[in-house]
């Protein structure tokens, strides 16, 4: 099963709770959230006190993305806020084991990021301990950019290496995932498609996220 990943970055904070609980209806399962610091990234995003007012209105999986510097301090903060996942960067963490296992402490998925110009080969000796592992195809810290074609290799070269060692960890891309390469995306392995501008912007919602679903449920039949 494919899962769907609207980033709250694109959407319309003026009417945040009705794009949220329109994208649950249409069968989005997760809600990305990037929490940007100006510091790991050059963007400052939201916080703790969003996430705790928009899960009153939501009961999609939390997919936080903290792109900050030293993760491991505010766990226990985005935990107790909502967050269902939390996915950090190996490259934002000085003891990446101890970060992964604070967030198990609480209960939640971990999730582990790298930038596009790290090496794949850097995220295998976590794979035993995470839920996830998210590939950037784009730099991270903005949203709107397009995909870099170089990503199709390193998903594919990850998905084989997960096969190969039936390991239960998804792959999430985050970075210019739209209607037009979404096919090819999922050929190179896959899991789960964070979108942000092809979600909220241009046509309307539904129309978007259709897109998404024909697509997904093409690969699933197969």
């Amino acid at each position: 099963m494919y899962i769907l990943a609207p980033s709250l970055l694109a959407a319309d904070f003026s009417i945040l709770g009705e794009q949220i609980r329109e994208t649950e209806n249409l069968g989005a399962e997760y809600l990305h959230i990037d929490v940007m610091d100006g510091v790991f990234v050059p963007s400052i995003s939201f916080g703790m006190p969003l996430i705790k007012s928009i899960r009153e209105v939501s009961s999609q999986f939390f997919d936080v993305h903290l792109m900050i510097v030293d993760p491991i301090r505010y766990i226990k903060d985005f935990a107790e806020c909502g967050a269902d996942g939390i996915t950090f960067h190996l490259e934002a963490a000085e003891d990446v084991d101890a970060v992964i296992d604070r967030i198990h402490e609480f209960g939640l998925k971990a999730g582990l990021s790298i930038k596009p110009g790290t090496p794949v080969e850097a995220v295998y000796p976590y794979l035993n301990k995470v839920e996830m592992i998210l590939i950037m195809s784009v730099e991270p810290g903005f949203g709107g950019q397009a995909f870099m074609p170089e990503a199709y290799d390193r998903i594919r070269q990850l998905r084989k290496y997960i096969d190969e060692n039936e390991m239960p960890v998804k792959i999430e891309v985050d970075g210019g995932v739209g209607k037009k390469n979404v096919r090819d995306i999922i050929e190179a392995g896959t899991d789960i498609c964070v979108a942000g501008s092809a979600v909220f912007k241009k046509r309307s919602i539904c129309e978007n996220i259709s897109s998404f679903m024909e697509a997904f449920q093409e690969y699933n039949k197969e």
